[in-house]
């Protein structure tokens, strides 16, 4: 199991990060989350969770171990693979999270793209003491502002990556440019994408 990397960025996007340890290049799917973390950085460590299938070996990063418990978490529940865990934290970050689940709220958590009202209830009844006992809330993740004209065009090849359709993403995406102006932080324009797609 490969349970962390430490290394030199070699590239970056909203969706996964290369991670070049030793002069190989490690594939690593990310959350929202975590680009907002590691964005600016050039060398990190970070923590990895390696999902194995017959036809695939994926790896997924997350800069704070926390994150990576509840991926796991995640996983722990039927129905929810480390895709839609990964949805799930570029949807709502911590406190969202862990609000929606104590607070036994479906609809925030259905507001996930591709989480219906059974998965979400299921969640909510397998985490909820779970979460109450461990008081999980992580401290509020600053996202700095950017200012550029590839806006636009990461977030909506961040959206496609995660599955939604090329021309919803761009309607949706559009929709909230012109709401909040070319001044929204890209992380949330993708946020806010995935809650509207």
């Amino acid at each position: 199991m490969i349970t962390y990397l430490n290394g030199r960025l070699a590239f970056k996007d909203p969706t996964h990060l290369v991670v070049d340890v030793g002069g190989v290049g490690y594939e690593v799917k990310i959350s929202l989350i975590t680009y907002s973390q590691v964005k600016e950085k050039e060398d990190i460590l970070i923590q990895t969770y390696l999902h194995v299938k017959e036809d695939s070996h994926t790896l997924f990063g997350f800069y704070e171990q926390s994150e990576k418990k509840r991926f796991l978490d995640l996983l722990s529940i039927n129905g929810v693979g480390p895709s839609t865990a990964l949805m799930i934290l570029s949807s709502l970050d911590a406190k969202e999270l862990q609000a929606a689940i104590v607070q036994e709220d479906v609809k925030t958590i259905q507001s996930v793209k591709g989480i219906g009202g059974k998965t979400a209830q299921r969640i909510i009844l397998e985490l909820k003491d779970k979460m109450k006992k461990e008081g999980l809330l992580d401290k509020s993740i600053e996202i700095q502002p950017r200012f550029d004209n590839t806006l636009r065009s990461e977030a909506l090849s961040a959206l496609t990556t995660l599955g939604i359709n090329k021309s919803t993403a761009e309607k949706t995406v559009d929709k909230i440019l012109k709401e909040y102006g070319e001044e929204i932080k890209l992380e949330e324009l993708i946020k806010q994408a995935l809650k509207r797609s």
